[in-house]
């Protein structure tokens, strides 16, 4: 029996040995991998902000972007020319039913470049029917051809009837086809990128219509670095980028901010380099643009997720991940992930919040189930103009905004008339109903119902209140539960409406509304 605690002990302690010689291996590696990487870090900047998170967090939000509730963000590239995607599930279902082909077959017609790689996938068949063997790179011909019938002015004038505050472009998506001129070389496909200077031609267009202008960049991902196939999540979010990748996308990045000084400046998935290398780029671009704002993809780079980018150790990630993607949580945590130790909003994708948010959020979402434009959808496939208001209206009562995605068609840049619609209806709402939104803050609570089970959005400007009723009221509108007082003015039709209390509940006294979908009532006191 001693030899026998003898040999346990020996056990024990030879692998408690080896668990704390593996741990001490991989600190000092990993502290290694993070001075070569900060070694690299520059400030190209004097001013206020310095690489530092303390500072970086002293940068408030600017009121303009507080105030703008309503904004654009534009996915088009070469995969505007097949424009295809799978239909019918969302990205999140795709997720769950079939993770282990879920990037090659999920709804994003923006994926294409990946998803025709795998030659079982939908996207594949539709290539070959089409295309034949052409490789993605011949859609510059077709798109860069069309290029001359691309209008930004008009693009920026359709925006701003909509009523948008803002707009932003994809400059760079995951197949690495940058929309301006840029001068870093790309060391795998050198000169994909537009001739043509299309983001400042936009940014010039947006910018004289007095909206604010900002670029997307997909920082942690670009498929010509990496030409294999991605089929799992963990293939598309734990590649192991080398340094001629970060210092690529650092010099984008840098050129971007210092071409276009965009207002917003938006990544995507995460950020390629350590953290000192990114807090430099965030305080030289806080810097350069100081009522500039930053979203919250932006998780740098350590030595373990570079880890997960080997074979095994992401097979086993996929593995837990598959298993975990059974509860509906997990995959709404891939939309709506924790915060990074700086960013100015908080960006939930196809997701909302109900109720009041301490940090500013940005709602991001297609009409369709794609971003960018995929024709195998039909009007039917697309959200209603009274869904994107509504869920408009709750971004601005819980503390944030709707960012919008437009899939222009081709190099032409045609917004399809299933699109164009959702616009103009969005435009007319707002034109009437801005003024409860645009410059608003969220109210004491974010929502009510009537008593015909309608829910009624708040926002305010000071002492004013905005209600805004989801639905088409006929008549006098009761809200459960809440208490008003004051004078109330229907602002479609301008009409005065009493205000009347019973119960703990308010009833308006609005007898002439007009039909219209999303009454909106300005309650003064």
């Amino acid at each position: 029996m001693k030899k026998f605690r003898k040999v346990v002990l020996r056990g024990v302690i030879g692998t408690v040995g080896v668990v704390l010689t593996v741990g001490i291996v991989f600190t000092v590696a990993s502290d290694v991998w993070m001075w070569r990487d900060d070694s690299r870090a520059r400030m190209t900047t004097d001013g206020p902000f310095t690489a530092t998170k303390k500072s970086l967090n002293r940068h408030g939000l600017p009121s303009w972007f507080a105030d703008a509730k309503f904004g654009v963000m534009l996915h088009w590239g070469l995969y505007s020319v097949p424009a295809f995607a799978p239909k019918g599930e969302t990205f999140a279902e795709r997720m769950a039913e079939d993770y282990d082909r879920a990037m090659t077959r999920n709804p994003y017609a923006e994926d294409y470049a990946n998803a025709m790689k795998d030659p079982a996938s939908p996207t594949a068949a539709h290539h070959r029917r089409h295309y034949g063997t052409a490789p993605y790179a011949d859609f510059t011909r077709d798109f860069e051809a069309g290029l001359k019938k691309w209008d930004p002015k008009a693009w920026a004038a359709a925006f701003h009837e909509a009523g948008a505050s803002y707009v932003v472009i994809t400059a760079k998506y995951a197949d690495g086809y940058a929309l301006w001129p840029t001068s870093v070389r790309n060391p795998h496909a050198p000169g994909f990128h537009s001739r043509r200077d299309l983001v400042g031609e936009l940014a010039k267009a947006v910018r004289a219509k007095g909206m604010k202008f900002g670029v997307y960049y997909s920082g942690g991902v670009d498929w010509t670095f990496h030409p294999g196939v991605m089929q799992t999540f963990g293939d598309y979010a734990y590649q192991p980028y080398g340094e001629d990748y970060r210092a690529y996308a650092v010099a984008q990045v840098r050129e971007l901010i210092k071409r276009y000084k965009p207002d917003i400046l938006w990544n995507d998935i995460y950020w390629p380099t350590g953290r000192k290398r990114l807090f430099s780029l965030l305080a030289d671009y806080y810097n350069t643009v100081p009522e500039g704002v930053v979203n919250d993809r932006w998780e740098s780079v350590t030595l373990g997720r570079q880890l997960l980018g080997w074979g095994p150790v992401r097979g086993a990630f996929d593995a837990f991940l598959k298993r975990a993607l059974s509860d509906p949580a997990t995959t709404d945590g891939l939309s709506t992930r924790k915060d990074v130790p700086h960013s100015d909003f908080r960006t939930p994708e196809y997701q909302s919040h109900t109720t009041i948010q301490e940090k500013f959020w940005q709602q991001d979402r297609g009409i369709g189930g794609s971003f960018g434009l995929n024709r195998a959808e039909t009007d039917a496939d697309y959200a209603s103009s009274t869904q994107l208001l509504g869920e408009l209206v709750n971004a601005a009562a819980n503390n944030g905004s709707l960012m919008l995605g437009i899939g222009p068609d081709g190099g032409a840049g045609t917004i399809v008339p299933e699109q164009a619609n959702r616009l103009k209806e969005i435009g007319a709402w707002m034109k009437a109903n801005r003024e409860a939104l645009d410059g608003t803050r969220p109210w004491k609570r974010s929502s009510a119902l009537t008593e015909d089970g309608a829910r009624v959005l708040f926002t305010r400007r000071g002492d004013v209140l905005y209600a805004t009723v989801l639905g088409r009221p006929a008549g006098p509108v009761v809200l459960k539960d809440v208490v008003l007082r004051g004078t109330a003015v229907h602002l479609g039709t301008g009409g005065r409406a009493a205000l009347s209390v019973s119960g703990g509940d308010t009833r308006i006294a609005a007898g002439a509304l007009d039909g219209s979908y999303a009454p909106v009532f300005r309650i003064s006191p």
